[in-house]
């Protein structure tokens, strides 16, 4: 089960290059349910994820290079392309961070990932954090894949 909130960003902080990055490339085979590839720097997933807002069904498999390259011309719509920057937050919860490049270069979204509900329910994000897209489908990334941009 994933469960996690989204943010659009005011402001981005201070020392972003301090924290660990990671390069993604994602595209989606269907949107409903959403079947996507992804390219995680050296590593390629297979993701499904189940109905929902803010919280929903998600599995992982592994794929191998190959695999991730047979399939990506098999995806539709827009690839997706982010840095993502890790950035702990309270000791236990980390702020995944997405400076979105390509087609939708300027969109930056922050996600957290939480244990339970009630952690979502009564987090409190940073004063850098702007508005909250949780329950808004159109900044989920399978959405914006089928965006004319």
């Amino acid at each position: 089960m994933e469960i996690e909130r989204k943010f659009l960003i005011r402001q981005l902080p201070k020392h972003l290059e301090s924290y660990p990055c990671h390069f993604i490339e994602q595209a989606y085979l269907c949107t409903s349910p959403v079947v996507r590839i992804r390219r995680q720097d050296d590593s390629y997933i297979l993701t499904y994820k189940g109905a929902g807002m803010m919280s929903r069904e998600e599995y992982n498999l592994p794929l191998t290079k190959e695999a991730y390259q047979h399939l990506l011309p098999k995806t539709d719509g827009n690839i997706i392309t982010k840095k993502r920057y890790l950035i702990p937050f309270n000791d236990e919860l980390t702020i995944e961070l997405d400076l979105f490049q390509g087609k939708f270069d300027g969109l930056i979204l922050a996600e957290v990932e939480f244990p339970d509900e009630a952690t979502a329910n009564s987090f409190t994000p940073p004063l850098w954090f702007g508005e909250d897209v949780t329950f808004s489908g159109k900044y989920h990334n399978s959405w914006l894949s089928r965006q004319d941009v």
